[in-house]
């Protein structure tokens, strides 16, 4: 708890501080009446939402009970049937002597919109006569029905059935109809010999349905109503097809339990809201759910109007609170504005703010400091370039001396030799790779002059080496105008004679390629030479000092020479990548920014040349 405590005013702080004046006056003031008008309103919205749902639940309920009179009062008329068919035709007459067949054709023509049939069967199951339909279907065995068996074991009373099919007559229409049976125990005059029997009567179900469906709970949707007996048995249900199919399932068996009245249930992880109401004499059940969400969807209106309210009213509250500390903090965010601007770079921001002293007297304090922090920044600008420009200058001087000392020293030897045409030939390739090296004081060039450049190097060496090695160079079409920095092919091709090429015998290879990949130029020196371990790889670019493999030739700048200029130049994306491997040669990638002739431009300028 303690720790809780120290997490929660330690972020109260942190808000504090982020947060303006303006913001902190109109968040207290606007706090405090929002928690009061919360807190009434939430107290007279539970105080309606337990009245609407007892309104709800009372509605509920008179829905049942208008549905059980629909139902007691079709239920009454069948009952009346069966009364009239028993005590007025079967209990009169003498079966050895009159035919009640008529009797009962008529009684079901006066009651036919409800009624599907009326049978009287003997106590072994025989038809003794129905209406409208009198020829029973020959696999039909009466007795072995239920509503038969119902009406022997419990004789004193009336049994209605589920709803099945009416199955048990021909019919010249192949109709299948379905029924509710009511059937009873009724005593058969024969001879004048009292027999046993029964009497079925047959509704028709949709009768029922009709009564049962399109029912509304007053929930909105979701809710709905169904029927059941006794037993827990559906006999109606708005989904009756799907439950007999094992689609659906419905609580019937839990609320065969339940008394008359409202209950809470869960089913299926949903909560719901279930009513109950028996129909008299039947002992059916009628049964309303309407899912506990749905309840909510009847508050939908009382909630937007008090989500109305007290948004409106925070609103005006905020409104109110925002203008009074707009005006008492103009003045701050005014100078808060200007100096946003300073940190976003702007040059020229006014800073001059009226208001109260202490506030004019910091925007005087902030002028004076901007003035003097600018001047030092320019001070520490000039330094900077003077840096760079100095180290640059620094990383390619050591590159011409440490090539020319070694080619006039070739010159000479060949001069000695009297080989006078290859020592011209090596002094013209000289001297066009220093007019090139030169470039009239700027640093920026073309890549085809870079190639060229590379192109008199790889003369000279291969004078050197007598031809110990051949060398391609290439470019692709619209590279070669592009701009880079000069003297960055000539010491990885120096790298890769000395390292990959010394111990060649004529079959020794190098490639230069130019290429664009994406918005990038890359310039890739290969050779066939006998390659490097990882960890000589990794070392080669390491800027913390200089590293030279033992025995080997060179000066030790080379690579990192190169890499150092490209990032000191475009930037630390770019620069030099290395791929080798013990005898399968190295692969030295460049990549340089594609620079037309109006980007090279900007650079020279950059570089002051």
């Amino acid at each position: 708890m303690a720790r809780l405590s120290v997490s929660l005013r330690r972020r109260w702080r942190e808000l504090y501080h982020r947060s303006s004046i303006q913001v902190i006056l109109s968040l207290f003031f606007t706090a405090v009446a929002v928690v009061g008008m919360v807190f009434l309103g939430l107290t007279l919205f539970l105080r309606f939402s337990a009245s609407n749902n007892a309104l709800l639940v009372e509605n509920s309920q008179r829905v049942l009970s208008q549905v059980n009179l629909n139902l007691d009062a079709r239920l009454r008329e069948m009952m009346r049937v069966s009364d009239a068919a028993y005590y007025r035709v079967i209990k009169d007459a003498d079966l050895a002597e009159e035919d009640i067949a008529r009797d009962l054709e008529l009684l079901y023509y006066t009651s036919r919109e409800s009624l599907v049939s009326i049978a009287v069967f003997s106590d072994s199951g025989d038809l003794i006569a129905a209406a409208p339909l009198a020829v029973l279907k020959n696999s039909v065995s009466p007795e072995r029905e239920g509503w038969f068996s119902a009406a022997q074991e419990r004789i004193e009373n009336l049994h209605f059935s589920t709803p099945h099919v009416q199955n048990l007559f021909v019919d010249p229409d192949y109709r299948y109809r379905w029924v509710v049976s009511l059937s009873r125990h009724v005593e058969l005059t024969r001879d004048g010999a009292i027999e046993s029997g029964v009497l079925l009567v047959d509704m028709s179900y949709s009768g029922i349905e009709q009564i049962c469906k399109d029912v509304d709970l007053g929930a909105g949707q979701g809710g709905y109503l169904y029927l059941m007996d006794g037993a827990g048995e559906i006999v109606y249900h708005p989904r009756q097809q799907l439950i007999y199919a094992g689609l659906l399932e419905e609580n019937n068996a839990s609320a065969a339990a339940y008394a008359d009245g409202s209950h809470n249930e869960v089913f299926q992880g949903q909560r719901r809201q279930v009513t109950v109401k028996t129909v008299g004499y039947t002992g059916w059940k009628l049964v309303g759910v309407v899912p506990s969400e749905n309840l909510w969807d009847n508050y939908g209106q009382l909630l937007l109007f008090f989500l109305f309210i007290v948004f409106f009213s925070v609103f005006l509250l905020v409104l109110v609170n925002l203008r009074l500390s707009a005006w008492i903090t103009a003045p701050m965010k005014k100078l808060d504005r200007a100096v946003k601007e300073l940190e976003a770079g702007r040059e020229t921001v006014d800073l001059k703010v009226d208001g109260p002293y202490e506030v004019e007297h910091l925007s005087r304090s902030i002028q004076s400091m901007v003035s003097t922090m600018r001047h030092l920044m320019d001070d520490i600008l000039q330094q900077e370039e003077q840096k760079r420009r100095s180290e640059l200058d620094v990383l390619q001087s050591q590159i011409n001396p440490h090539f020319l000392y070694n080619t006039l020293d070739s010159v000479i030897w060949m001069t000695e030799n009297g080989r006078t045409e290859d020592a011209v030939v090596m002094l013209t390739s000289l001297a066009r790779l220093f007019r090139i090296s030169l470039s009239r004081g700027s640093n920026i060039i073309t890549v085809a002059e870079e190639l060229e450049h590379a192109r008199h190097y790889l003369t000279i060496q291969k004078m050197r080496y007598k031809n110990k090695f051949s060398a391609d160079l290439s470019a692709e079409d619209g590279v070669e105008g592009l701009y880079t920095i000069k003297l960055i092919v000539q010491p990885i091709l120096e790298n890769a004679i000395y390292h990959g090429m010394d111990y060649a015998d004529g079959d020794g290879k190098i490639c230069v390629q130019a290429f664009r990949e994406g918005e990038d130029v890359v310039i890739e020196v290969a050779d066939n030479g006998p390659g490097m371990p990882e960890e000589v790889v990794e070392r080669l670019l390491d800027q913390s000092g200089v590293y030279a493999a033992a025995g080997s030739k060179g000066s030790g700048i080379g690579l990192r020479n190169v890499h150092r200029r490209i990032q000191l130049t475009f930037g630390r994306a770019y620069g030099l990548s290395i791929l080798s491997e013990p005898d399968d040669g190295t692969v030295v990638r460049i990549r340089l920014p594609a620079l037309d002739e109006e980007a090279g431009r900007r650079y020279r300028k950059e570089g002051g040349q």
